[in-house]
């Protein structure tokens, strides 16, 4: 660090990084002891004699802007245009994976043109030992690390890829500076700030700009790396949940769970299917309310409950729904959720079945005839899972004749586009007209393709069991 010039002012860079480290911040008078270069004195120079730190080149506030987003790589994308041109002519973010290698990076550049450039040096380069040390030592040391000159052995020479070196040259890089991405204790990757010709290396303020930025940045980083951590988990135990169904005999089912774009692929929708010690299958389909990890974690919860309550007695499914009503109140589990549990029965002498059912606040089954004509089996509404005082269950018959097809769904099919309740199943019923021939597999393809979006609001769980011909098994 420089001592004062001999005439007791203080340069600059040092200023701003004692105001900092001195300061912290806070605004109360520090005082910096230092000795006089030319008298050998010792003097002092108050944090009130330094002059104001240079601008950062980015606004606190845009820094902090990056924790609204929870996706790493948007928000790496964020921070590497953020910092230019204000600190560097081109900047690029790496976020290291659980591995410790690279597993994520974004790139900005001042020019706009030369973005592509960028991706392209950053991606196939061959990197120097110098260039990994100063990369390496950033991370372990939590420091940031400054390459005042980028020698030959980071130049075009040394990259044995054409258009690696095409790149480099169009960059025309001649200093950089490393700096760590450290949060919670772990540094988890680095933002690297690079000058071209035209722009001297950073200098000191700039250095002490940069670390503030990075220490802003980190924090918001990695609470999506966590957040993504979190999902990860959520997926894995959604997938191990909602399993291909069984196919029992004189039966075919198919189910398609589709996620909200929008929330990372979890959610609380479900669909459960099974064969029961009697002969008849039970159907589940629910929506936990909320569309995140916690949503996630509740419909596993309540669907184990419904699937184990179900088939530990095969009781109907109103007897089925109010013992979930019980257990979910005695061991106060905080969750709101619709369901729909019903029971296809064995089927008789003519090959047709009786389907119960019970619903929770859920949608009404749709029932399908081959020919297209479909019943909308709509009954008294009743109370959500999960509220403050269960309510009494009822049960519900129609006949499924061979051939006809039972459709369950959740209202991301229903209300897709932002259409009301009744609309929707209005919709869907329309939808199904000309897809009544089609297998049930083919059928919730369709439906969902018709009339749910790429980028759909709310998950959506269907699930279609036909009733087979004889000899259609």
């Amino acid at each position: 660090m420089s001592a004062p010039a001999a005439d007791g002012s203080v340069p600059a860079g040092l200023a701003a990084l004692l105001a900092e480290a001195l300061a912290g911040g806070t605004g109360l008078p520090v005082t910096w002891h230092a000795t006089h270069p030319v008298t050998g004195e010792p003097i002092a120079v108050t944090a009130g004699a330094l002059p104001a730190p240079p601008s950062e080149g980015v606004p606190p506030a845009s820094v902090d802007a990056l924790a609204g987003s929870l996706d790493v790589t948007e928000a790496a994308g964020q921070l590497a245009r953020l910092v230019v041109p204000g600190l560097a002519d081109w900047a690029t973010v790496t976020v290291l994976g659980d591995d410790g290698a690279p597993a994520r990076s974004a790139v900005a550049h001042r020019d706009p043109a030369l973005v592509p450039a960028v991706a392209t040096y950053i991606s196939r380069r061959v990197t120097a030992p110098r260039d990994q040390a100063s990369l390496a030592t950033a991370l372990r040391s939590g420091e940031p690390v400054q390459m005042r000159e980028i020698g030959s052995d980071l130049g075009p020479d040394a990259q044995p890829d054409p258009e690696v070196r095409a790149a480099w040259r169009a960059l025309d890089p001649t200093s950089s500076l490393f700096v760590p991405l450290v949060a919670r204790g772990e540094s988890f990757g680095v933002l690297s700030l690079v000058n071209g010709a035209d722009r001297p290396p950073h200098d000191a303020a700039e250095i002490a700009a940069a670390v503030r930025v990075a220490r802003r940045a980190a924090v918001a980083l990695d609470n999506a790396r966590l957040y993504e951590r979190q999902l990860q988990v959520a997926e894995t135990l959604q997938h191990s949940l909602l399993t291909p169904p069984p196919q029992p005999a004189g039966l075919a089912l198919a189910v398609r769970y589709r996620p909200a774009s929008q929330h990372a692929l979890v959610g609380g929708d479900w669909y459960d299917a099974f064969e029961q010690s009697d002969g008849a299958t039970s159907l589940v389909i629910g929506d936990v309310v909320g569309h995140n990890v916690e949503a996630a974690s509740a419909m596993a919860q309540l669907r184990s409950a419904v699937r184990t309550l179900a088939y530990d007695r095969p009781d109907s499914p109103a007897g089925t729904l109010e013992r979930v009503d019980r257990v979910l109140a005695g061991l106060h589990v905080g969750t709101l959720a619709t369901a729909l549990v019903a029971r296809l029965e064995r089927p008789g002498a003519d090959g047709s079945r009786t389907l119960r059912w019970s619903s929770a606040g859920h949608l009404p089954p749709l029932l399908v005839h081959p020919d297209g004509r479909t019943r909308l089996l709509s009954t008294p509404p009743e109370r959500m899972l999960g509220t403050d005082e269960p309510a009494r269950r009822t049960d519900h018959e129609a006949t499924v004749a061979p051939g006809d097809t039972v459709l369950l769904c959740t209202d991301g099919l229903v209300e897709a586009g932002r259409v009301g309740i009744d609309e929707g199943l209005a919709r869907v019923a329309d939808a199904v007209v000309d897809l009544a021939g089609l297998a049930p597999g083919a059928l919730c393809d369709r439906l969902l393709s018709r009339l749910v979006p790429d980028r759909a609001e709310d998950d959506v769980a269907v699930l279609a069991v036909r009733c087979l011909p004889t000899g259609e098994d």
